[in-house]
C-alpha cells in the first residue's frame, strides 16, 4: 500500500511541462570563495514559485559569511526566484554573478521597484493647505448628503403618487404595524420622560421666581413650554433614538442579506413596501406622541405644585386653561409632522445605504440618530424664529 501511494505522488503528470516541474527542485550549496574572503552561494534547479518553498526555509536558516550568489546553474527563473535572489543579495551584502540575461532584466526590475517604494504616496501637504482641503472635503461630502436625502424623499414622493394612483397597492397592515411600534409602544418611555421633565421645570421655574413671590408664574412656565417646546422637541428625540435607529437597522440588515434586492426582481418596490409605511406611521404618531408628551408634562408640573408650592393640583390644571393661548397647542401640532418626517427619513435614508458589512450597519444606524436630532434642533430654531414672525410669539 505504502510503495503504491508513493508511486502514486511521483507518477508523472499528463502535461509534460508539469511532471519536468515536479521532478527537478531548487537547490544551493555554500562553497569557499577563491580569495578566501566569504562564501558562495551557488543555486541550480528551476528557481520558480513551484520549487522554492523548503529551500526559502532552508535559506532562511543561512548564518554564515557570503560575499557571492552565484546563479549560473541555475535552468529557469520567475519573478519570486529573481526576488529570493535579490533580497539574499541585500541581507548578506552579496554579490549576484554568472546571471543571464532574462533573470537579470528580472532582478533589476525588482530592484527599482524596491527603491522607488517610497514614493508610492504622496507627501503630505504643509497645515496651512491640509487644514483648506479637509474643509473642503468636508463640505463637498455635505452637499453630496444633501442631495442624496433630497433625491431620497422625491423618491419617497414618487411612490405616494403612485399609491394615489393605485389605491390597491397601500400597505394598510404594515403602516398600522409601524404606527404601533413607534407610537403606541412609545407611550410608555415617553411619558415617563415628560413627567419627569414636567417636575424639573415646575421645580426649577418655582425658585427663580420665588425671589420675586411670583411664584404662582409657574404654571405659565410650564404650560407654555412644554405645549409649545419641550413636548413635541423631547418626544422628536425620543422617537428618533428609539424608532429611527431601528428603521435604519431594519433596512441595513435587509440590504445586506439582499431582501431589498430580492423584492426589486419580483416586481415590488421597497419604497412603497418598507420606506413609505415607515414615514407615514412617524409623520402621523408624533403630533399624537407630543401632545401626548405635553400633557404628562403638564401633570408632572402640576404634581410638583400641589406638593412643593401649595397650588393645588386641580387648579394648576384649570389655570393652564387661562394662561395658555391656543396657538401655543397649534405650534407643537404643527411641528410634529415636520419632525416626524425628519427622523423617518433620516432612518431610512442611512438604512438604505448600507452595501458592505455588518459593521456598516452600525454606522449608519449612529449617523441616522445624529442626523435627525440635529436636524430637528435647527428645525426647532427656525420654527421659533418663524412662528415669533408671525405673531405666535
Amino acid at each position: 500500500m505504502r510503495s503504491a501511494a508513493r508511486e502514486a505522488l511521483v507518477a508523472p503528470s499528463i502535461f509534460p511541462h508539469e511532471a519536468g516541474s515536479m521532478r527537478a527542485l531548487a537547490d544551493f550549496t555554500i562553497e569557499p570563495a577563491q580569495g578566501g574572503d566569504g562564501g558562495v552561494l551557488r543555486f541550480s534547479g528551476p528557481m520558480v514559485v513551484s520549487s522554492l518553498g523548503l529551500v526559502d526555509r532552508r535559506l532562511r536558516a543561512v548564518n554564515e559569511a557570503i560575499s557571492e550568489i552565484d546563479v549560473r546553474d541555475v535552468e529557469r527563473m520567475d519573478t519570486v526566484g529573481a526576488w529570493i535572489v535579490w533580497r539574499l543579495s541585500q541581507q548578506l551584502d552579496a554579490k549576484i554573478v554568472n546571471c543571464r540575461d532574462e533573470a537579470d532584466r528580472l532582478i533589476k526590475a525588482i530592484s527599482e521597484t524596491d527603491e522607488n517604494r517610497e514614493n508610492i504616496r504622496a507627501p503630505r501637504l504643509p497645515l496651512i493647505q491640509r487644514v483648506p482641503d479637509e474643509v473642503g472635503k468636508l463640505v463637498i461630502a455635505i452637499a453630496v448628503g444633501f442631495l442624496q436625502v433630497v433625491g431620497f424623499l422625491g423618491q419617497a414622493i414618487s411612490a405616494m403618487g403612485t399609491i394615489v394612483r393605485h389605491p390597491r397597492r397601500f400597505r394598510g397592515l404594515a403602516l398600522v404595524h409601524q404606527m404601533e411600534l413607534v407610537g403606541v409602544n412609545a407611550l410608555g418611555i415617553v411619558g415617563l420622560m415628560s413627567f419627569l421633565v414636567g417636575v424639573v421645570i415646575a421645580q426649577q421655574g418655582a425658585v427663580q421666581l420665588q425671589q420675586f413671590g411670583a411664584e404662582i408664574y409657574t404654571i405659565n412656565l410650564v404650560g407654555r413650554l412644554t405645549l409649545r417646546e419641550l413636548g413635541i422637541l423631547m418626544t422628536a428625540i425620543m422617537v428618533a433614538g428609539r424608532s429611527g435607529s431601528a428603521f435604519s437597522a431594519q433596512l441595513g440588515t435587509m440590504k445586506l442579506t439582499e431582501e431589498v434586492d430580492a423584492m426589486r426582481t419580483i416586481g415590488v418596490s421597497p419604497t412603497e413596501a418598507l420606506v413609505l409605511p415607515r414615514i407615514l406611521a412617524t409623520m402621523i404618531m408624533l403630533p399624537l406622541l407630543g401632545l401626548y408628551s405635553s400633557v404628562l408634562g403638564i401633570i408632572g408640573g402640576a404634581f410638583l405644585g400641589s406638593v412643593s408650592l401649595g397650588i393645588p393640583f386641580l387648579t394648576f390644571l384649570s389655570r393652564i386653561q387661562e394662561v395658555v393661548p391656543i396657538h401655543d397647542v397649534w405650534v407643537g401640532l404643527v411641528k410634529g409632522p415636520v419632525f416626524g418626517l425628519i427622523v423617518a427619513l433620516a432612518g431610512c435614508y442611512q438604512g438604505m445605504q448600507v452595501k458592505t458589512n455588518a459593521e456598516e450597519v452600525g454606522t449608519r444606524t449612529t449617523s441616522a440618530v445624529v442626523l435627525a436630532i440635529f436636524t430637528v434642533i435647527v428645525l426647532d430654531a427656525f420654527f421659533a424664529v418663524f412662528f415669533t414672525k408671525i405673531g405666535w410669539g
